[in-house]
């Protein structure tokens, strides 16, 4: 039996929660659940997945892994948009909340446009333009 392919929660490990929680929710301007608590945080995304924000320490621990590890850790986190423009507007609301722009949003040889940010754990975001994966009503992709 095959798994079928599925994310349904995105857990970032983060140094300080609350502080986590405020570039989420007051910088970006996205909405925490109610079902979020003094230790992990929740973001419903679009197409049924949700994003949690837990202690790294507590995570590290929950997956029997050392927590000792700095660096890049070989993973994105991307949001498509519709526009190079939504790409501009996204990138300086996520720098006018403490993001670290690591790449500024250009032109890419695969022909979209497209930059990066570190949110204040180092957790990498990509936003993108890519003219080749048509956004859905809800923001979503479907792959060709």
């Amino acid at each position: 039996m095959s798994m079928r392919p599925r994310i349904s929660l995105i857990t970032l490990g983060v140094d300080d929660l609350a502080r986590a929680r405020r570039f989420y929710e007051s910088g970006l301007g996205w909405t925490v659940s109610g079902a979020s608590n003094d230790d992990v945080v929740f973001v419903q995304l679009g197409g049924g997945v949700a994003l949690g924000l837990f202690s790294r320490k507590s995570l590290a621990e929950d997956a029997h892994l050392s927590d000792s590890g700095t660096g890049f850790g070989g993973i994105t986190l991307a949001q498509n948009l519709e526009s190079k423009a939504a790409v501009d507007r996204a990138m300086q609301a996520a720098l006018a909340a403490g993001a670290k722009v690591l790449k500024a949003p250009e032109d890419v040889f695969w022909g979209g446009y497209s930059g990066y940010f570190s949110d204040p754990d180092g957790h990498v975001w990509e936003l993108a333009w890519n003219p080749f994966f048509p956004l859905s009503a809800d923001g979503g992709i479907a792959l060709p």
